[in-house]
């Protein structure tokens, strides 16, 4: 709740910022900020589970540890925001600020024990990144991803609140345990009322998908990640999709365990599975912009994170959630980091594509380096954190009888490395031409970033008990 209250307040204290004339105090003051919340959420672990606005929000080790994903997250993405200082952008405070809020929304997505605490954070999260996906407003790209996520979010959010009438019409809570308590001890007449409960279900499912990106409800990230700034599209593509995961484990666990045992939203969800892997990383070969096939790559990794929610073990602290936890950490590093390259690149060479990164490892080897180290990561390649994030992963579906899953996912995996490695030849193997012979200009500031985020990754694929089981 600490961390809730003072992202609320101190991104309000900053919107003053905005009044100076020069903006060049935003970057550390932002970095400050995260890093205070970052150091202040760690202080309610181990403290127990403690309840607030009548238990509709409850902070424990669960939402503290992705609560602390989040914010470092931010915190290591924020550097990639300079050149928005260097050229003096007007409105960077508002980002800022926005940035803040929407942080909100994902430790309410964490730390939820009410449905309507979820749709507020939900809300609270996707709004800022509707205004952000379309901040850079004389770029047509960035007009139409805005306007193609707002949309498609409004009617989803849509589909997601009706999910939530119908399953408060069946159970008539909104409280995820007594949602559970409904299901598992029926009253007379609940029979009825079953199919209700089921199709709101179902909603509920398609609403979260669409949050997370998960397949069939994927078809807007490809546009929306192309046409959104690279700094923004980064933040969306891990903070939301972190905290969308954590939201969907809890709704799973705490209000549905007993409609698994029932075979009731397994098929659903394994079939969402399957089919995200498959569009994702097939989708992802045959893209020529790295920003587009970061786009599927995000959607397969959505694929990745179901199959833990497939595997789930019926408990908030089991393997599943242990995986999606070091999972998400690894992704999200890696992911950062190959943003915050792409971003580097294009702002230099305006370039998206493959091309662009031609003799990058001659130009700038430390670029080079980091972005190979999370092209390697997201592939799964052993002593990298995304090694032991599949691992996990896959090891609580093997534990569960769901090997046929686990295989597709391996052929799906061996797809992946395909696309992953195209960056890394063009980088290492492609020649320099008139428009790529120049060197990306690299602050300091950005190079120790990117050299953390690498750093980082191959901790984790060395030492994972660091996180491993942390829950």
């Amino acid at each position: 709740m600490n961390s809730i209250i003072l992202l609320s307040v101190l991104g309000l204290g900053n919107l003053f910022l905005g009044f100076r004339r020069s903006n060049r105090l935003l970057l550390p003051v932002m970095m400050l900020i995260l890093g205070l919340v970052l150091t202040v959420n760690f202080i309610d672990w181990n403290e127990g589970a403690q309840p607030f606005f009548n238990g509709m929000l409850t902070i424990d080790n669960f939402s503290v540890a992705f609560t602390g994903i989040v914010l470092l997250t931010a915190l290591v993405l924020v550097p990639f925001s300079q050149k928005y200082v260097l050229d003096g952008e007007a409105n960077l405070a508002e980002y800022y600020s926005l940035l803040l809020f929407s942080l909100v929304g994902a430790i309410m997505l964490v730390s939820y024990n009410h449905l309507l605490m979820l749709f507020l954070g939900i809300e609270i999260l996707s709004v800022a990144m509707y205004v952000l996906a379309g901040s850079d407003k004389r770029n047509l790209r960035s007009n139409e991803a805005a306007l193609k996520y707002f949309l498609m979010g409004a009617f989803f959010t849509g589909i997601l609140l009706f999910g939530m009438a119908l399953v408060y019409g069946a159970t008539g809570t909104f409280v995820l345990s007594e949602i559970s308590f409904a299901v598992q001890n029926p009253a007379p007449g609940f029979e009825s009322l079953k199919p209700m409960l089921y199709i709101g279900m179902l909603l509920m499912f398609i609403g979260m998908g669409f949050k997370v990106s998960a397949a069939p409800f994927h078809f807007w990230t490809p546009d929306v990640y192309e046409g959104t700034p690279t700094f923004f599209a980064a933040f969306m593509s891990t903070v939301v999709k972190t905290a969308g995961f954590a939201a969907f484990l809890k709704l799973l666990v705490q209000a549905f365990p007993a409609a698994n045992a029932q075979g009731i939203w397994l098929p659903t969800l394994t079939a969402m599975c399957v089919l995200t892997l498959l569009i994702g990383n097939v989708g992802a070969v045959a893209q020529t912009s790295i920003k587009r096939m970061l786009a599927y790559s995000s959607i397969s990794h959505a694929g990745y994170l179901l199959i833990a929610l497939v595997a789930y073990n019926g408990q908030l602290e089991g393997a599943s959630a242990n995986g999606i936890l070091f999972y998400s950490l690894a992704y999200s590093v890696a992911t950062v980091a190959a943003f915050g390259v792409v971003k580097l690149v294009a702002d230099a060479r305006q370039r998206e594509d493959y091309d662009g990164l031609n003799g990058l490892a001659k130009t700038n080897p430390l670029l080079a380096f980091s972005l190979t180290v999370s092209m390697l990561s997201l592939a799964g390649i052993p002593l990298t954190g995304g090694f032991f994030g599949k691992f996990f992963v896959f090891s609580a579906a093997v534990e569960n009888g769901y090997i046929g899953l686990v295989v597709f996912a391996v052929v799906m995996s061996m797809v992946s490395i395909y696309y992953y490695l195209r960056p890394i030849i063009s980088m290492y193997m492609r020649d320099t031409d008139a428009e790529t012979a120049e060197a990306v200009p690299v602050t300091t500031f950005q190079a120790g970033a990117l050299l953390l985020l690498a750093a980082l990754t191959v901790l984790l694929g060395v030492l994972p008990g660091l996180v491993a089981g942390a829950l």
